[in-house]
């Protein structure tokens, strides 16, 4: 008889954006004829560069002729991207790499999950609350988020990321074996300075804990003094690992590419109490379960780093970030408290009166024919908020923020 992974049986019925779409599948029953306006979802609605467009032709041309075919790739990635991901992300910011420490996958998100299969079950784990849901399923269904209940995990150490404490992570008070970090955050859209940082790096170093940094938002950064990468800080080369993706840089959510950096000499203990390098071990996962990611994606991303793919890259960045401007300006002159949207897509939004999130989903939903997404559905310190995302067109955006403005104002 074939058992069942159990772990599988402790997720949560539903989850977040199933639950959003239900909801609005119940409005649009009620309301065949309304235009919705989504500054809800993650996914980004601007064009892919050109320069980013003319790498894809050439690629596919390349697999037209028997001399320029590419069947499977290595699987840790063609090194001439992992070249131009080691010159143009990492050296400028006085960050040394060996492109064998940088590792290619199909989007962030699969190296999100699959990162802790690194280190055993059994260790412990922190994350941000609120955090990314991905974060906790992928721990959930190997068994080392424990049980759930009255809304959080038991085997899970919840730092609170609020008003209280300007929505920057307390150090934990006692010792744990892994650390999720995403900055600049999603959901918050806030970031963390060197110093803050710095803390971490160090906690872990005293610690022996290994801190997973989700970089996905880097690009996004305004402020000159935020660090991109978490090996700006001294030290952090020996706990953590870096992942990155061009799905928000580049718009690359339909094209699949991102890269995952596992230093040389960050290391993790046996039972015996033996040091052992983590790269090689992820080596091996990668190469026993993924073929790699496309020659294509690959010639796609590498295109971001030329000088026009650079200039087109920055252009795109900087008219999401516009939006997020527009927004942010508009709904603090409704009177409405708003963080993040400066280095960062993402906007969180304190609800009116403290009204719970998935109550202002509702009447947003209802009243302006806009989604947004509840703050609690990214961890119980997300209650009373809301995220919104300046990834949408811009004549969108103007439009969603004008039916709140009369939404509010009525």
């Amino acid at each position: 008889m074939a058992l069942i992974n159990e772990h599988f049986l402790k997720l949560r019925k539903s989850c977040l954006f199933a639950d959003i779409t239900k909801r609005i599948n119940a409005f649009k029953a009620t309301h065949p004829k309304a235009n919705l306006i989504s500054l809800g979802t993650g996914d980004v609605t601007q064009p892919l560069a050109p320069a980013v467009i003319e790498a894809m032709h050439k690629a596919v041309e390349d697999m037209a002729t028997k001399d320029t075919f590419h069947g499977y790739g290595p699987s840790q990635g063609y090194l001439w991207l992992r070249e131009a991901i080691v010159k143009n992300d990492y050296l400028p910011r006085g960050i040394h790499l060996d492109p064998n420490e940088v590792f290619i996958n199909d989007g962030a998100k699969s190296d999100t999950g699959n990162i802790g299969d690194l280190v055993r079950w059994d260790n412990s784990m922190a994350v941000t609350d609120p955090i990314f849901p991905a974060y906790i399923d992928s721990n959930v269904l190997n068994g080392r988020a424990g049980i759930f209940e009255n809304g959080r995990w038991s085997n899970v150490t919840y730092i609170p990321c609020n008003e209280r404490n300007a929505f920057v992570p307390k150090i934990p008070d006692h010792r744990v074996d892994m650390i999720y970090l995403c900055y600049p955050n999603n959901p918050t859209g806030m970031v963390l300075s060197k110093e803050e940082l710095r803390q971490w790096v160090n906690y872990a170093i005293h610690n022996d804990s290994i801190i997973f940094y989700d970089a996905a938002y880097e690009a996004y950064i305004q402020q000159p003094d935020i660090p991109h990468s978490i090996y700006e800080i001294r030290g952090a080369r020996k706990v953590a690992i870096e992942l990155r993706s061009f799905s928000k840089t580049a718009g690359f959510t339909g094209i699949r590419c991102g890269y995952t950096v596992i230093p040389k000499g960050l290391t993790a203990t046996t039972m015996t109490g033996e040091r052992m390098e983590l790269a090689p071990f992820w080596h091996h996962r990668q190469a026993a379960k993924s073929n790699g990611t496309s020659y294509i994606s690959q010639r796609a991303a590498e295109a971001i780093y030329t000088p026009e793919g650079k200039e087109q890259i920055r252009q795109t960045i900087g008219y999401y970030m516009e939006n997020a401007r527009i927004i942010r300006q508009e709904l603090t002159q409704l009177g409405l408290t708003v963080y993040g949207g400066e280095n960062a897509p993402y906007l969180w939004v304190k609800t009116p009166a403290d009204t719970p999130s998935w109550k202002f989903f509702e009447q947003m939903l209802y009243g302006a024919q806009v989604v947004c997404t509840p703050g609690v559905s990214f961890g119980l310190a997300g209650e009373g908020f809301i995220r919104l995302t300046s990834f949408s067109d811009r004549d969108t955006c103007q439009e969603a923020i004008r039916r709140i403005k009369v939404w509010l104002c009525t």
